[in-house]
């Protein structure tokens, strides 16, 4: 029976870890493409630079959040202290990227927010504009 729990646990994280890799591929691939289509029809800005940024780094927010989960179920079948403990290292680190560049995207999206007392013309024209760069 231990067994058997711990062949599911294996594949569970394989299947997340695989997950992760799709995450940010996808990331990666829709990053490059916004990228190319922005040199080619020369209309890239600062703005569309910071929006793809954005854009990248919640894709590899949630590569991160696969990985970490990936961690978290193989620390099931860690079968030594040793293995434990590189296994709470690398999820210490992952979580520490992940904090991080949550903060870079939230900061980044806060400063490009319309301020609390603008007129509501101004807010909707900043939704249209990130409406735009999705």
């Amino acid at each position: 029976m231990e067994e058997l729990i711990h062949e599911f646990a294996r594949t569970v994280a394989l299947g997340l870890e695989t997950a992760a890799i799709l995450v940010v591929t996808v990331g990666s691939l829709d990053a490059a493409g916004r990228i190319l289509i922005g040199i080619v029809t020369l209309s890239t800005s600062h703005g569309g630079g910071k929006a793809i940024w954005r854009r990248y780094g919640m894709w590899l927010l949630l590569g991160l959040e696969f990985e970490l989960a990936a961690d978290i179920v193989r620390s099931v079948i860690a079968p030594s202290w040793q293995d434990l403990g590189q296994l709470a290292a690398i999820a210490v680190i992952r979580t520490f990227l992940n904090y991080f560049l949550e903060k870079d995207v939230s900061e980044v999206d806060a400063s490009e927010a319309p301020p609390k007392g603008a007129p509501f013309e101004a807010k909707m024209a900043g939704a249209a504009k990130s409406a735009q760069m999705a």
